[in-house]
């Protein structure tokens, strides 16, 4: 671990909320006001560091793990998608809460502080040498509306074009269901967002699936801060991992921007060439015009020629969607 990058693991100060009711274990909380004190500390942190060369961006992305577990995940750069790319400098550090206080603490006695919206870097001497505002993101593409032609799926007045579709909230749109109508070539928008589940893990921590013609599923999950593995938040399931984990913490709308073409098959029913897909997810290319080779657990049984339709797994976890819209090609 490098001098700088210490220097920046945390020591949190959460003013305000102490006695605050916690989210109960395994429960999944889907409105902000009842989500406790631990989502009030989890987020993002942006702001530069001063170093011997000068300033530097870094993005700090802190997650809420339950029973006053926290982890800081230090980006060098800034954060993912702003600064951050592949393959940059980034470090995990654990932490809990004692009182009112979540600390992070170095070895060299680096250290942090947060004072209302600011996270206050000090070296182990107890100079400031850098100051993180909390950042609060949104997709370059939220709220993007269908051209003409589109087929609107969801609009939030009703869920008469999904088969199984149910409203929630009012006007999201639960999971389990799948569209009436089938596709083959597209351009498809929608928008999620995944609960807060701090005492959750893995795969049972805000589960959901986008299903392309039934057959290839791009994952939804809460992977705030995580790796961006093949079976995270924008993962081709079990096949190919996105280029960057563009995932937002959990209770933000995120978005999937997709191109898809259909995998193609000759008059004797014989694959000669694989599905092909371009995402952004919220507004940043993860993956430009790479192959499905196969079909994705969960869905269709097989690969076929024709149409399919837009699938939104079921997984046990409350995720909800909104303005979900298609333009066939």
């Amino acid at each position: 671990m490098t001098r700088i990058l210490a220097h920046l693991t945390l020591f949190i100060a959460v003013i305000g909320i102490a006695g605050t009711v916690c989210a109960a274990p395994g429960e999944a909380v889907t409105d902000a006001e009842a989500a406790g004190p631990d989502y009030a500390v989890q987020g993002e942190y942006l702001g530069e560091v001063q170093r011997d060369n000068g300033g530097q961006p870094y993005g700090v992305q802190v997650i809420a793990l339950g029973d006053d577990a926290f982890r800081a995940v230090v980006h060098a750069g800034g954060l993912p998608g702003e600064g951050f790319e592949a393959g940059g400098r980034k470090y995990d550090v654990e932490g809990s809460r004692s009182g009112g206080t979540v600390t992070f603490k170095a070895d060299d006695g680096g250290s942090g502080t947060i004072e209302g919206d600011t996270l206050v870097i000090r070296n182990s001497g107890g100079d400031v040498i850098g100051k993180l505002k909390k950042a609060h993101r949104e997709s370059k593409t939220l709220g993007k509306q269908p051209p003409e032609g589109a087929v609107v799926l969801f609009d939030g007045s009703s869920a008469e074009h999904l088969q199984g579709g149910r409203l929630v909230e009012g006007n999201l749109l639960a999971v389990g269901c799948h569209s009436k109508q089938e596709f083959q070539d597209f351009t498809l928008h929608l928008e999620f967002r995944t609960p807060f589940m701090p005492q959750a893990r893995g795969q049972g921590r805000g589960n959901s699936g986008v299903y392309l013609q039934d057959r290839y599923e791009i994952q939804v999950l809460d992977s705030f801060g995580l790796e961006g593995k093949n079976n995270e938040c924008g993962g081709i399931y079990g096949q190919r991992a996105p280029r960057l984990n563009m995932c937002y913490p959990p209770l933000a709308w995120q978005t999937y921007n997709v191109e898809f073409k259909a995998a193609r098959f000759d008059d004797d029913g014989n694959k000669t060439s694989n599905a092909r897909v371009t995402l952004l997810h919220n507004g940043v290319k993860i993956y430009d015009d790479v192959e499905l080779p196969s079909i994705t657990p969960g869905g269709a049984s097989t690969e076929s020629p024709g149409v399919g339709p837009l699938k939104l797994q079921d997984h046990g976890n409350p995720v909800h969607f909104r303005n979900i819209w298609v333009l066939e090609k």
